[in-house]
């Protein structure tokens, strides 16, 4: 004879199972909402956020001893991510060769450009919301003026150009023969092809897109300093003529 449990037993026993199992899972990092003074918000790790703020103080410390130093200080604005068709070492590459450019052209002792690709930057396991968190506490400053800043470089086609060599004459097929080379020797790159990136795709984006048109992350800082270039506008301390240079 069949025994029939209570639909109470039979709930009871389902809820100890479920609180097992809970209890045998790794604790998931509970997410909040983060603002900044220029009124962004972001949902953030927030066993994250303590290693955020202690960058973000490190980056204000690097900023204010640059101007210390008599330097116009800058902020690049650089896609980095593996998207439709780009590759991140490259990217990151391209990043340290475009500071170094800006940095020459300027003159070294005259201005200073803060990468986002810097080593410095990187937050073991987060996200793209609290990278965002970071990098716009960062451009805002304590004061929400963007004040530790004098101008933004967001990189275009030429970085990439210069980079690859491009000089008008066939840079698709340039483009080709770079992959091609670096496949031989590069482990990430093959790894890339195993995710889903094609040659094709490469030669498209980084002869077509490579540029932070392309980027969600550039066009979000882009917003970030239209709203601090309108803020500036409207301070009396600023005004429109101390508007950050972009």
């Amino acid at each position: 004879m069949t025994r029939k449990h209570s639909p109470a037993v039979v709930l009871s026993a389902w809820l100890f199972a479920v609180a097992a199992t809970a209890a045998s899972l790794p604790a998931l990092a509970g997410k909040s909402t983060a603002c900044t003074k220029i009124a962004l918000c972001y949902c953030v790790n927030d066993d994250l956020k303590a290693l955020v703020e202690a960058k973000v103080a490190q980056f204000r410390e690097l900023l204010a001893a640059q101007h210390s130093a008599g330097k116009a200080v800058g902020y690049m604005s650089v896609p980095l991510s593996t998207v439709g068709g780009g590759f991140f070492s490259v990217n990151k590459e391209v990043a340290a060769a475009a500071k170094a450019h800006i940095e020459k052209r300027f003159g070294v002792e005259q201005a200073w450009i803060l990468n986002p690709g810097t080593l410095e930057a990187n937050i073991p396991n987060g996200s793209g919301a609290d990278y965002m968190l970071m990098w716009t506490t960062v451009l805002e400053g304590r004061e929400g003026l963007g004040e530790d800043f004098d101008f933004v470089y967001f990189v275009g086609p030429q970085d990439f150009a210069r980079y690859f060599g491009l000089d008008g004459s066939a840079d698709m097929l340039k483009i080709e023969q770079y992959f091609d080379g670096r496949l031989k020797s590069d482990a990430d790159l093959e790894k890339a092809m195993e995710k889903g990136l094609t040659r094709a795709a490469f030669r498209n984006y980084y002869a077509l897109k490579a540029s932070t048109t392309f980027s969600k992350g550039s066009h979000d800082e882009w917003n970030i300093v239209r709203a601090l270039n309108e803020r500036r506008r409207a301070h009396e301390r600023f005004g429109i003529g101390n508007q950050l240079a972009v």
